[in-house]
């Protein structure tokens, strides 16, 4: 039996006070943030207009976690988005993967992607290494989750999440200043699937079994599982409390 979705993630401009929920921080935090240039805002009739996009990325790196209620969207009667662990099925985990900095960590990501002769590893290298160049997507506690600012561009017949462990850990510029020793790369082609993903996936790393499985580098199935038991439970909170029967 398909195990319930986690509730995707919407795609629009939110004011400041939405957006502050969004992060579950007060207006006053997130003015600071801003004027600090620590996170993406445009003035728009005097008013503060932030993209969810660059919010999630902020709360992931952070490692904030998004009210489930924020990620809602309606329902636009586009196909079904992907489970966590049928994007990790189709991105396979790797082990024992070579480099010694972030270029070539990645580049040996990218060579080892199940990706169709089509699609252009040596772009898809560059996008990666330019999503780094305007932050590190580093998130701490020895994990990073690389992925295209811009995923539209790719040529992917189905989303995918590579799972990573390298052969010794890297520096990465992460937020605690750890090295990195798991990447998990996010390839779609999809803005709304790239999303829900970075969403769930953001949400899964900070569960306590999950990060033990990653340091202990576990093998595909124990992570499929437990990828399905956080996204089952994250629909759970999005549903609320079930109604008593009358």
């Amino acid at each position: 039996m398909r195990p319930p979705q986690a509730p995707p993630i919407a795609m629009t401009q939110l004011d400041l006070r939405s957006a502050a929920k969004f992060l579950g921080v007060d207006d006053a935090t997130l003015t600071r943030w801003i004027r600090r240039g620590e996170i993406s805002a445009r003035r728009v009739h005097e008013q503060w207009q932030l993209d969810r996009f660059d919010l999630l990325e902020f709360a992931a790196a952070r490692g904030l976690a998004v009210p489930p209620e924020m990620l809602a969207e309606p329902d636009e009667g586009g196909p079904a988005l992907p489970r966590l662990s049928e994007a990790v099925r189709a991105g396979g985990v790797q082990h024992a993967v070579p480099g010694t900095d972030k270029a070539s960590v990645l580049r040996a990501v990218v060579d080892a992607l199940r990706l169709p002769p089509a699609v252009d590893r040596g772009f898809l290298h560059q996008m990666l290494l330019a999503r780094e160049h305007l932050g590190s997507t580093g998130l701490g506690h020895g994990v990073a989750i690389p992925h295209p600012r811009n995923p539209i561009l790719l040529r992917v017949p189905a989303p995918m999440v590579a799972v990573s462990y390298l052969a010794q850990p890297i520096a990465y510029d992460a937020l605690d200043g750890a090295p990195v020793h798991t990447l998990f790369t996010l390839v779609s082609r999809s803005m709304r699937v790239h999303l829900h993903l970075l969403a769930v996936l953001a949400a899964a790393l900070r569960d306590p079994a999950v990060a033990e499985l990653v340091a202990s580098r576990a093998g595909e199935p124990a992570l499929l599982e437990a990828f399905d038991r956080v996204e089952a439970a994250l629909a759970q909170r999005r549903a609320g409390p079930a109604e008593e029967p009358t």
